[in-house]
C-alpha cells in the first residue's frame, strides 16, 4: 500500500467524518490535493475487501478469511475530484466496481465482523505517512485517529441527501422516489448512531458544519479556513 517511512503520530490528520451524502468525499479529495497528502476513503475499504474475498472464491460468511485478505491489498486513492477519482488495488483502478450498488449489499455482510474490524483499524492506520493524511468515514476522529489535528464532522438533513442521492441515481440513468430515499436514510442513520461498535457520532472536540444550504465551494472555504487556523496550511 504506503510505505512504512514517515509514519506515526507526528504526521498530521485531519479528519472528516459524517453520514452519507453530506460532502465528505467532495471535502476529503480537495483538501488532499490541496495540501499535497494522503487520502484515505474508509468506507471504501470494506467495500474492496469483500470484492476481493467474491474474486478469491472466500464465502463472506468466513469473515476470519475474508479479515486474512486485508493485509495483501495494495491500495491507493488518486484524484481530486469525483470524476477524476480513481481506486487502485493491487495496480487497478477498480472504481466503477467498488462504487457499485451491489458492492454495498456485499460490505454490509462483513462490516460488524470483529475480524474485519480489526484487519481493516489497522490497515487505516497504515495510510498514516508523511506528509499528512484526509481521513473520510464515519469513525474517523473518534476511533482510528483520536489524535487528529483537525477534526471535522459533517451533517445535512435527510430530505436534503436524499435530493443529492436522486440527482446522483438519475445521472446514472437510474431512478428512484425521493420519499423512500429519505426513510432509508433516516433508518440508516438511526442505525448507525445507536450500534454498539464505533457509532456514527462526533468526536468532542469535532468541529461540526452543517452543509444542508451550502454549496460545495461554500463548503470548502468553511474548512480551508479551518485548515489555515490550524496552522495546517
Amino acid at each position: 500500500m504506503t510505505s512504512s517511512l514517515n509514519k506515526g503520530a507526528s504526521v498530521p490528520v485531519i479528519t472528516v467524518d459524517g453520514p452519507s451524502g453530506v460532502g465528505k468525499g467532495t471535502v476529503s479529495r480537495g483538501l488532499a490535493a490541496r495540501l499535497g497528502w494522503q487520502r484515505l476513503d474508509s468506507g471504501a475499504l470494506y467495500r474492496i475487501l469483500a470484492l476481493a474475498a467474491v474474486d478469491a472464491g472466500i464465502t463472506l460468511s468466513d469473515t476470519d478469511a475474508v479479515a486474512a485478505l486485508a493485509g495483501g491489498l495494495d491500495i491507493r486513492f488518486t484524484g481530486d475530484h469525483e470524476d477524476n477519482e480513481a481506486i487502485w488495488v493491487n495496480g487497478r483502478d477498480i472504481k466503477s466496481a467498488v462504487r457499485a450498488e451491489a458492492t454495498g449489499g456485499l460490505a454490509s455482510q462483513i462490516a460488524a465482523a470483529p475480524a474485519v474490524r480489526a484487519a481493516l483499524l489497522q490497515r487505516q492506520k497504515d495510510f498514516r505517512v508523511a506528509p499528512g493524511l484526509i481521513g473520510d468515514g464515519r469513525d474517523m476522529g473518534t476511533v482510528v485517529f483520536p489524535d487528529a489535528a483537525l477534526k471535522l464532522f459533517l451533517t445535512a438533513s435527510a430530505e436534503e441527501r436524499a435530493r443529492r442521492r436522486l440527482l446522483q441515481l438519475r445521472a446514472a440513468g437510474q431512478d428512484a422516489i425521493l420519499a423512500d430515499l429519505c426513510t432509508e436514510i433516516s433508518t440508516r442513520d438511526e442505525r448507525d448512531r445507536t450500534r454498539t461498535v464505533a457509532p456514527l457520532v462526533p468526536a468532542s472536540d469535532a468541529i461540526l458544519i452543517d452543509t444542508t444550504h451550502l454549496n460545495p465551494t461554500q463548503v470548502a472555504e468553511r474548512v480551508e479556513g479551518l485548515v489555515k487556523d490550524r496552522g495546517l496550511l
